[in-house]
């Protein structure tokens, strides 16, 4: 009998292979993308204190500002979203002091709302 992992262990194992090898440091810490089915979340991580820096998500009470801002009611595309949370942890990690970051997708493919993150994160001006 064969036997398939599902999409989230094959995702997690991925980001384990990545996570070997990619740190966030104090002078450059780790952009980190979580995409659920209908948020996406992104949070800046110096993994040598174990802290969270800045973050962001379309929870955020000033992202859901900028959502409901753009079309009035909640009819922004996910892609849309996630461009707004990347320029807002963008912003956020600008304003900390941190213009050079790690990119760290998650495991999951770099395209869709994971590459619309990272295009408003490099918008608001971080480089990685």
């Amino acid at each position: 009998m064969i036997k398939k992992l599902d999409k989230n262990t094959v995702r997690k194992h991925r980001h384990w292979r990545m996570r070997r090898t990619l740190k966030g440091t104090v002078t450059r810490p780790r952009l980190n993308v979580y995409r659920s089915l209908s948020n996406i979340y992104a949070q800046l991580i110096d993994d040598t204190k174990g802290v969270t820096l800045a973050s962001a998500s379309t929870l955020d009470a000033e992202v859901k500002a900028k959502l409901a801002g753009i079309n009035g009611a909640n009819a922004v595309s996910k892609k849309e979203a996630a461009k707004i949370v990347g320029k807002t942890v963008g912003q956020r990690a600008i304003d900390a002091g941190y213009k050079q970051v790690v990119f760290d997708r998650g495991g999951y493919v770099y395209t869709g709302r994971v590459a619309e993150l990272a295009a408003g994160a490099r918008e608001a001006g971080l480089d990685f």
